[in-house]
């Protein structure tokens, strides 16, 4: 019971940490549909990017992605399906808000791929810890808080120095490390500006960052496609650190001691596509936390894609229609299925490139 008409929520407006990485994965979604002749209708405010270009939704409309104008869409559209998980964070909160005011029912729209339990269950810190708990696997200590009094009390239960980043949010927006109460308030302060929950975490810093991008099918096949390490310990957001693929330091045990995790995590969740899941592991033991897990294809997933060949994003999309991984063809080989896990047999490096001739008075 594949629908014939899919909207897919896009990429969003040019901001910092938007656009790029998820016009990629939207635009890999379209194709993919279009080869199983379902009708796109694509909803993304930015006219500059490659999923909007003509000729490969069949209806673009240019509108914000907020719950109100995707209502609309929905209303006139009437699509039998929906593809949040091409969109990053925005769409997925977009998505998120549309599920919980009742909107995607009261029209018949099915969510495809991971189901919207999975995508609240790995955002909201809390039900994550516990979620992750279920399986005997370890967050880093952590706990959330509502205002700046129950951030400061968190950080006394957990004691000094802590991590405080906000929950719900792109790019790491208003995180930080705080070695006292004072660079706590501030923190704090910043944080619930822009979202209602604030994650206080145990600082790890110095440990290794270790991500791996994982797939399922509706039928419970699994694989890794990738996985890398962050050059720059953790506390430096993914987005901003020297990336290298596949990982370098990690022992043989070590590796496999995380993938078979992450193939647990993903598996517990339902996810159904396309999953990043990142660690902290001490460089000194075999000690490892979760740090946490993105239902979604990420700018981690750009990277893997490119690193590996696998197209992700595309298999994702095929994945949401429920089609098992050894009916996918790897579009890239043309021969394999895609349930070969890719094997790397060179180093794969990305470096933020931080274009510094934009800003005035700034040294180049």
């Amino acid at each position: 019971n594949v629908p014939n008409k899919v909207l897919i929520i896009g990429s969003g407006g040019l901001s910092i940490g938007q656009a790029g990485e998820f016009d990629y994965s939207g635009s890999q979604a379209i194709k993919a549909l279009h080869e199983e002749n379902i009708q796109t209708v694509l909803i993304n405010p930015n006219i500059a990017t490659v999923q909007t270009s003509k000729g490969l939704a069949d209806k673009v409309y240019f509108l914000p992605l907020v719950p109100e104008y995707v209502e609309q869409v929905i209303r006139v559209e009437r699509p039998g399906g929906v593809l949040l998980t091409f969109g990053g964070q925005t769409g997925l909160n977009c998505g998120v808000e549309l599920e919980r005011a009742g909107v995607f029912k009261k029209y018949g729209v099915k969510i495809l791929g991971t189901p919207i339990q999975a995508i609240i269950d790995t955002e909201d810190r809390k039900i994550f810890s516990e979620r992750i708990g279920q399986i005997g696997e370890k967050v880093a200590p952590s706990m959330a808080a509502y205002s700046v009094q129950e951030a400061l009390e968190a950080a006394e239960k957990l004691g000094y120095p802590v991590m405080a980043r906000a929950a719900f949010s792109l790019g790491g927006l208003g995180s930080g490390f705080a070695d006292n109460q004072e660079e706590l308030k501030s923190l704090a302060q910043q944080a619930l500006a822009h979202s209602n929950q604030l994650i206080i975490d145990k600082s790890l810093k110095g440990w290794k960052e270790v991500e791996y991008e994982v797939v399922r099918d509706a039928f419970n096949n699994c694989i890794t496609v990738c996985n890398m390490e962050n050059v720059d310990p953790l506390g430096i957001h993914t987005g901003e650190s020297i990336v290298v693929a596949p990982s370098q330091t990690l022992s043989n045990k070590e590796y496999n001691l995380l993938r078979t995790t992450a193939i647990n995590v993903i598996r517990h969740f339902g996810v159904v596509g396309e999953c990043n899941i990142q660690y902290a592991l001490n460089p000194y033991a075999e000690e490892y936390y979760i740090i946490e897990v993105n239902a979604r294809l990420s700018r981690s997933s750009a990277l893997a894609s490119k690193a590996t060949g696998y197209p992700l994003a595309y298999v994702a999309a095929k994945l949401a229609l429920g089609i098992p991984l050894p009916k996918i063809k790897n579009s890239v080989t043309g021969i394999t299925t895609a349930c070969f896990e890719p094997s790397l047999d060179y180093c794969v490096v990305k470096i933020p490139r931080w274009d510094l001739s934009k800003f005035s008075r700034v040294s180049t």
